[in-house]
């Protein structure tokens, strides 16, 4: 099993969070302001659904972790 696949998904999902943070700012500021919010949030739900993924993802890497090894 490859060892880096775990951290390289945990950054991941660490960047999508910040990602869908500011994405929210950018959504909140649109609203502020008057501006159509339909592309933003649209970015918004994307950027959570790939997110999601990572986590799920995350979940296969380690439960595949978990299984004793066959050989």
């Amino acid at each position: 099993m490859d060892h880096q696949a775990l951290p390289q998904v945990e950054r991941l999902i660490i960047e999508g969070k910040k990602r869908i943070a500011r994405q929210r700012d950018v959504v909140a500021a649109a609203f502020q302001e008057g501006r159509d919010t339909e592309i933003p949030v649209s970015m918004l739900r994307a950027f959570e659904a790939s997110l999601r993924a990572f986590e799920r993802h995350r979940q296969l890497i380690v439960d595949r972790q978990k299984k004793p090894e066959r050989g």
